[in-house]
């Protein structure tokens, strides 16, 4: 094992685990809406949805580097999904004990957003690219570096929802509760324009 270039890659991934991204600023918002323990399939679904496009990179990084430019197609389709994502954030009806199932996002939502999540795909580019002989210089290194991303994830992603849960708390009142849905709903807007300008 390089050691000095595995502590690179957990530099690396630590920091963009725990920076506002997509999957963290929605798990956010969905905690805050509807708690940590209807979170957890979201967030199912996003390991999930990591699990296979990391591994698709991993055996793929030859091809996938020669035709970069689908990626930033990929990208504009993930920035219009996330805006989307914001505006019925924005738009929702005040926190309420007796929100609406219905609107509970499950494992699918979770699956889907990591193939249009631009902030993902350049994660596991630079990830394969730059780190992926960490452990080697096989395709073994890589898959090892798939399951040590998805470890280390999982805890930031837990992070975001906690916090959205205390946002709940802290924004208890219906004006306050409109106030913190355009804000995380704006936040989220904000991060489908970074991905684009990006």
């Amino acid at each position: 094992m390089n050691i000095p270039l595995f502590i690179a890659a957990l530099t690396f991934m630590i920091t963009m685990y725990i920076t506002p991204g997509p999957n963290n600023i929605l798990c956010a918002v969905h905690g805050s809406q509807y708690g940590v323990r209807k979170t957890l399939p979201l967030i199912s679904g996003m390991a999930f949805g990591w699990l296979v496009m990391g591994l698709f990179v991993a055996v793929t990084l030859e091809v996938i580097e020669e035709y970069k430019d689908i990626l930033s197609y990929l990208t504009y389709i993930g920035a219009a999904y996330i805006a989307y994502l914001s505006y019925n954030v924005a738009t929702s009806k005040p926190i309420q004990d007796d929100n609406d199932e219905s609107q509970i996002l499950g494992p699918k939502t979770g699956l889907m957003l990591q193939f249009v999540n631009g902030k993902a795909w350049i994660h596991d580019l630079v990830l394969m690219g730059t780190f992926g002989t960490a452990f080697g210089s096989g395709l073994e290194s890589k898959i090892i570096l798939v399951f040590l991303s998805i470890i280390l994830c999982l805890p930031a992603i837990l992070s975001w929802t906690a916090f959205g849960t205390l946002l709940r708390r802290i924004f208890s009142t219906p004006e306050s509760s409109v106030f913190l849905n355009r804000f995380l709903g704006f936040s989220l807007f904000l991060v489908s324009v970074w991905l684009v300008y990006y």
